[in-house]
């Protein structure tokens, strides 16, 4: 009896993520021909413009697979809404918060083995005027502590110092964001504000760093690589947020961990994935 012929997929990796590397890259190649995928065309991002949905559909192509971080994931899936295939998200970065909400805790080979069980999902989204977050959204001056894990992923020792000392200054003395579920918590406004999507809604939560002992917690998180481990209170979940900065201008705004230009006062409501991804959750 001759074996059902493999499936082709397009796979999008990014070199420079967290968990590409080498050994990673060929445990998930094995992974994915061992469950009867073969890798018919291979885009290697930022390097290469990714694929859109009139290129899959040109190369008989159903299924895209992205190994890569968080930023990559959402370029990847928000550039193909409207498609009539399906991506599968394997964990090939540094945070891996998409794959972990599709797939949790697992690794690539782990996924690749479940895929016989695998459904169909459209995850509820953050929908902002800068572009959809399928993780999460944050937004003010906190956002600047990003440069600091990304010196730090980079073994950047100077740069880690120079980063911290800039984030610290702008956590203090740049403009606060607020938001109307910030009163009687923080009133005079946070450092960051992270929105994360859930079914129910977009949990909001807000960071602060005051102390010593703050910034020490705040440094312990992003040593753990996890910024959202820092010193915060938990606001509530709501469909729609506004937040207003205490001081007009611009602010920063990150979408999936990828800067975004910001604005004044951002606007935030719950939406849904216009693509089908595949869950393989227990």
């Amino acid at each position: 009896m001759n074996a059902a012929p493999a499936e082709p997929v397009w796979l999008v990796r990014n070199p420079a993520s967290g968990s590409n590397d080498g050994q990673r890259l060929a445990a998930m190649r094995a992974a994915l021909a061992g469950a009867g995928l073969f890798i018919a065309c291979e885009t290697a991002f930022p390097r290469e413009a990714l694929p859109i949905a009139a290129d899959l559909d040109a190369a008989g192509i159903a299924t895209l697979v992205v190994f890569a971080g968080d930023g990559t994931v959402n370029a990847a899936v928000t550039s193909l809404y409207g498609w009539g295939g399906q991506v599968l998200v394997l964990p090939g970065g540094t945070m891996n918060l998409v794959s972990t909400l599709l797939h949790g805790e697992a690794d690539a080979p782990t996924i690749a083995g479940r895929l016989a069980q695998a459904k169909r999902r459209r995850l509820p989204v953050i929908r902002t005027a800068r572009g959809d977050a399928l993780a999460g959204v944050i937004v003010g001056p906190g956002t600047a502590w990003n440069h600091v894990r990304e010196a730090l992923r980079a073994g950047d020792v100077l740069g880690l110092v120079h980063e911290a000392a800039t984030a610290i200054e702008e956590s203090t003395a740049g403009a606060m964001v607020t938001c109307d579920l910030a009163a009687g918590a923080c009133a005079h406004g946070y450092s960051a504000i992270l929105v994360t999507p859930h079914e129910e809604g977009m949990a909001v939560a807000g960071y602060y760093a005051e102390t010593f002992a703050d910034y020490a917690r705040q440094g312990a998180a992003l040593l753990r690589r996890n910024f959202r481990e820092g010193p915060h209170h938990d606001l509530g979940i709501v469909k729609r947020l506004r937040c207003t900065c205490t001081r007009s201008g611009q602010t920063g705004l990150l979408i999936d961990g990828e800067p975004a230009a910001g604005g004044g006062a951002p606007e935030f409501t719950l939406a849904r994935c216009e693509v089908d991804l595949l869950a393989t959750k227990p």
